[in-house]
């Protein structure tokens, strides 16, 4: 099963359809009841591990076009909708928090930081309660969790202490750049830029995060 936002979202925009395909001859969209939007349901989640109010939006995709093309009622199919996304709860297909929790392992591990994982759950409709309980135990369980995060993203784009390069003190300021625009603040930039070696970095992680930097550039402090 996929965990991937861009992934998922390029195949939600595809609406999972042939018929979107440009390459192929649309179809006219099928007119649905509740057995097509639970194979739907069922279909989507072989793929694709998501929240329960996304699968409701990717169901209530099918549901508009089917009125748009045989003039169905939109109210009787979302009633159709929240009974398979109730069906899906209760099969275990669906748990917000589980998704929730996946999905924050899975941000963090590609260097995101706390209020993107915040940001892209709510826009996957996760309750605010459940985003506020998985974050607030991963901090619990991880401590410097943006900081830990930043390290991945050095870590992956061969930033800072990760660099194969020669010339960090020409890079610092790229180097750095490119973390404030994932959305890091400015101390951890630091720290994770400034940082001599990965191992300085990972001694750094294992004492909560540091004191603010270990001197790679002595001039700058």
């Amino acid at each position: 099963m996929i965990d991937d936002d861009a992934t998922e979202d390029s195949a939600e925009a595809e609406n999972l359809d042939a018929d979107a395909n440009p390459r192929k001859k649309r179809r006219k969209p099928a007119k649905v009841n509740p057995r097509k939007l639970e194979n739907a349901a069922l279909y989507y989640l072989q793929r694709f591990s998501t929240s329960s109010e996304n699968l409701r939006r990717v169901l209530m995709r099918r549901v508009y076009r089917s009125a748009h093309h045989h003039d169905t009622d939109p109210d009787e199919g979302s009633e159709w909708v929240d009974t398979v996304v109730a069906k899906m709860q209760t099969l275990g297909f669906v748990n917000d928090r589980l998704f929730a929790e996946g999905r924050v392992r899975s941000l963090l591990a590609r260097g995101t930081p706390l209020r993107g994982i915040r940001m892209r759950l709510r826009e996957k409709g996760v309750p605010p309660e459940i985003i506020d309980e998985v974050l607030a135990l991963v901090e619990e369980d991880d401590g410097d969790v943006d900081f830990a995060a930043a390290i991945a993203l050095a870590k992956r784009r061969r930033l800072g202490p990760f660099s194969t390069r020669g010339d960090r003190l020409e890079r610092r300021e790229k180097d750095m750049a490119a973390l404030a625009r994932a959305g890091f603040g400015y101390g951890v930039v630091c720290r994770v830029i400034d940082a001599e070696t990965p191992d300085d970095l990972d001694a750094m992680k294992n004492d909560g995060g540091g004191d603010g930097g270990l001197g790679y550039f002595p001039d700058e402090f």
